[in-house]
């Protein structure tokens, strides 16, 4: 469901386009309004949706989430803890969900440097960062070596 912005709402604080991910959120230079210049690009991570401080920027969704002549509003409510979806219907039926920001305290994640240092021989290794530290295990499980004889 790619993004578009209400010209009315956006007032061309730019903060869509410092965070979106695939650089398609731009501001016009006449207007000073956002824009996503190309929604087959959206990568739908919905940053921008999130980060609008106007809540300026919505988002098309399918055909098969909400049917034509639908509206879907997105909203990050910090207070609440939630990003919440607001689905209106042609016919006026109004459905809401709400899922948490996050599922860890706030603050609990550690920072890139509190990490060692990463050894040049992991970049051979198979294990992505902080691998299996972030999964709590003692170690990966692995498949036997395949000897060809």
């Amino acid at each position: 469901m790619p993004t578009f912005v209400y010209m009315t709402r956006c007032d061309g604080c730019g903060q869509c386009v410092d965070i979106c991910p695939s650089d398609i959120m731009h501001i016009d230079r006449t207007y000073r309004r956002a824009y996503n210049i190309e929604p087959n690009f959206c990568w739908e991570c919905y940053s921008c949706v999130k980060a609008c401080p106007q809540h300026a920027i919505d988002v098309r969704g399918y055909s098969d989430f909400a049917p034509l002549g639908h509206s879907v509003r997105v909203l990050r409510e910090e207070e609440k803890g939630v990003v919440s979806w607001k689905i209106k219907y042609r016919d006026g039926r109004v459905k809401g969900f709400a899922f948490p920001i996050r599922t860890t305290p706030w603050g609990s994640i550690k920072s890139p440097s509190d990490y060692p240092a990463p050894d040049a021989n992991d970049l051979d290794s198979v294990m992505l960062a902080h691998e299996p530290e972030a999964l709590k295990v003692e170690k990966l499980p692995t498949l036997p070596r395949y000897e060809q004889g």
